[in-house]
């Protein structure tokens, strides 16, 4: 058994952390300088980490290879396949004229871009992350926005950073659990911290979208609808964190946004005209039935996810599960202190959930939306070819990252960055968080992040006498602005809005200052819990 080492130059932290970061600035620099293609910075970065992980770490190379091979596995499904399952809808709806219907009835209750970035990329994409998480709010909200008129760039943009507020309770409260089961902390407990974290930070995130959007003169147009937005879905996250739990939180704060806009744009319309990204659509009327019709698949969508997240009905669909104990890397590597309480083996199983995975669940609406709207079964198929064609180099980039940080992760490198964080003394509260925001910009998933640093939070928290669930909660908290520059978040929202493959680099720049700014308000937000409010949390 091959055991990890996290000091492999010189025995230094510091300098094993530089080294180990040179995979993250190889893929930084070739998106933020050289502004490669997602796809082709994916690859320079997993060549990186195969050179690290060989002559830094002498990871052995059947190791090396068969855990590229497992977070590529990890890539392509279930994550990809969500990704392709909700292109596939989208597309469906754009084949058989729906969503030409869809734009208009949503412009019908407003056409100010602004409300309809709030409705669509903000409300209804956290309703998607709650029920199902992985990538599919980010690939819905940003093609209907996209459709909607919105240059490609401004649908994928807004739609990414939309999608930090729900994260942290994504996939009916996944995060927060994986986060309780690793640490052995308190559901309830974590859950109330995590809200307690996100909820002041949800707050202002509608305000931030407009004024990202068109500044402060668009955001003054609009302020009753951020304000009714903003307090109906942090004050709904809040309660819900903190009193039911983590499972319907995004669930209920969404439909609470939702519902609260649809009330508050009967009553009320911005009386400033908002220069939009992109073109002015122009609108047709339709009746109830058409325009029912239309958003029948998305109402097929929430029924499928709502039920796939029932667990009886996961209990009857996982007996299709088949687990795999990754060849060649299953407990063949040992994780060691201070990384772990005990050394401990580092465990490679593979979940092929084909029926219950959340994709499948949005591949089943597809189907029985193509049913419901008589698409042939020829130009059923046509689709299901188109998309695969059009995702295809975001299929390699989804791959190929998540090879990247599941080779991190099981040489070690992974952990010798999260201990150069827990390094910090009196400032960890703050770099707490951005441990969390490094996990989800690795991982592209909180969940994720959660499994590989929940524990290395708690122990360094018990070094420091710092309360244990608030810096794991934070790592939880911080993980959610690390989504929108996750390489496969990027290559979700090129795909799902047809965007030049050259503009992703510009994507991710746009997103990166965004990124760190709020990362950091996390951060603040932990540290003033931490030594000036502790009382405040659990």
């Amino acid at each position: 058994m091959w055991q990890q080492l996290y000091t492999p130059v010189a025995g230094s932290l510091g300098l094993s952390a530089l080294v180990a970061a040179i995979p993250i600035f190889a893929l930084l620099f070739a998106l933020g300088v050289l502004r490669v293609p997602a796809w082709k910075a994916s690859l320079i970065g997993l060549g990186a980490a195969a050179v690290v992980a060989l002559f830094v770490y002498r990871m052995p190379p059947s190791l090396m290879g068969s855990s590229i091979l497992y977070g590529a596995a990890f890539g392509l499904f279930p994550i990809g396949w969500i990704v392709f399952s909700a292109i596939v809808l989208y597309r469906i709806t754009v084949e058989t004229g729906k969503f030409e219907i869809i734009k208009d009835s949503v412009g019908g209750l407003t056409d100010d871009k602004r409300l309809q970035a709030l409705l669509i990329a903000f409300a209804f994409g956290a309703f998607l992350e709650g029920a199902s998480g992985f990538g599919t709010p980010v690939a819905i909200a940003a093609a209907m926005l996209a459709g909607l008129g919105f240059s490609p760039f401004y649908a994928a943009g807004i739609c990414l950073l939309a999608n930090t507020a729900p994260v942290a309770f994504g996939a009916i409260g996944i995060p927060v659990i994986t986060l309780a089961g690793i640490t052995n902390l308190p559901l309830l407990d974590l859950s109330a911290n995590v809200g307690r974290i996100c909820a002041p930070v949800s707050l202002f995130i509608p305000a931030y979208l407009i004024l990202v959007m068109g500044g402060w003169r668009a955001l003054k147009g609009v302020l009753p609808g951020v304000l009714v937005c903003g307090i109906a879905f942090a004050g709904m996250q809040f309660i819900v964190s903190n009193f039911f739990g983590p499972y319907l939180t995004d669930i209920l704060s969404s439909l609470a946004a939702i519902g609260g806009l649809v009330i508050l744009l009967r009553l009320w319309k911005p009386k400033d005209r908002y220069e939009s990204h992109g073109p002015t659509m122009t609108l047709k009327t339709h009746s109830a039935g058409e325009v029912f019709m239309a958003w029948l698949p998305y109402l097929l969508l929430v029924i499928f996810v709502s039920l796939w997240g029932l667990d009886d009905v996961k209990k009857i669909l996982g007996h299709a599960t088949q687990t795999l104990a990754w060849p060649g890397l299953h407990n063949q590597i040992l994780r060691v202190a201070p990384a772990v309480t005990k050394s401990t083996p580092y465990g490679a199983i593979y979940t092929f959930n084909v029926l219950s995975a959340a994709g499948t669940s949005c591949f089943f609406a597809a189907i029985c939306s193509a049913l419901v709207l008589r698409v042939s079964l020829g130009k059923f198929f046509g689709i299901l070819g188109a998309t695969a064609r059009q995702l295809f180099f975001s299929m390699v980039t989804i791959a190929t990252v998540l090879g990247l940080a599941y080779l991190m992760n099981y040489c070690g490198a992974t952990a010798t960055l999260g201990l150069a964080f827990a390094a910090t003394g009196a400032l960890f509260p703050f770099f707490s968080a951005m441990l969390g925001w490094l996990g989800v910009f690795l991982t592209g998933s909180d969940t994720s992040a959660n499994a590989l640093f929940g524990n290395l939070q708690v122990v360094t928290a018990s070094k420091l006498q710092l309360n244990a669930t608030l810096m794991a909660a934070a790592n939880s908290a911080g993980g959610v602005m690390g989504k929108m520059i996750s390489l496969q978040s990027i290559a979700v929202a090129a795909a799902a809005t047809g965007m030049k493959p050259e503009d992703e680099a510009k994507l991710f720049r746009f997103t990166m200052r965004h990124s760190l700014f709020l990362a950091s308000v996390i951060g603040i937000v932990v540290v003033f819990y931490a030594y000036i409010a502790p009382g405040w949390v659990r």
